[in-house]
């Protein structure tokens, strides 16, 4: 596939993850380099669905560490169970926060956002990065952008595989 995206900004959030998941699982199809794929899909996220902050972060030595993004600045580390990510790997679950500044614990890498979405990627059974995703509007995520979200994951899984 040719590095460039084809779909509507003019079509609703459904339609527009409709168009992008299958692209963005031809774009990382035959590429190993994991770097390389996250790079990519956080680009594609961010450029489709215009969010504020999309990117990874991964697994190493008992934290949360900064991958793959695109956004502005970003926390370089995240420790378990802390903030919205921490809590997402800590519990192996999607969070969900409307608004953000009613997280317990949550960790403002920027104060401009307002809520987010985390979704755990995992490896035979034990989280491996999750997928971290803000908007600067409260209440911005729903069951849709779960559900494609979670398609994306198992793209990301796929990728895993050994």
């Amino acid at each position: 596939m040719a590095e460039q995206l084809n779909i509507s900004t003019s079509a609703d959030k459904r339609e527009r993850y409709a168009v992008l998941v299958p692209q963005i699982e031809s774009l990382v199809s035959g590429e190993p380099d994991l770097v390389a794929n996250l790079s990519n899909i956080a680009a594609a996220l961010r450029q489709t669905m215009n969010f504020f902050w999309v990117g990874f972060y991964l697994v190493k030595d008992n934290q949360l560490v900064l991958g793959p993004f695109q956004g502005p600045i970003a926390c370089t580390r995240i420790d378990y169970g802390k903030g919205v990510c921490g809590t997402s790997w800590k519990e192996k679950r999607t969070l969900i926060v409307p608004d953000v500044e009613q997280f317990p614990g949550h960790i403002a890498c920027s104060s401009e956002s307002r809520s987010e979405i985390v979704l755990p990627v995992m490896k035979q059974g034990e989280v491996v990065m999750v997928l971290d995703v803000d908007s600067d509007r409260l209440n911005d995520f729903d069951g849709i952008d779960q559900e494609a979200l979670s398609r994306v994951t198992r793209i990301i899984e796929g990728c895993l595989a050994d």
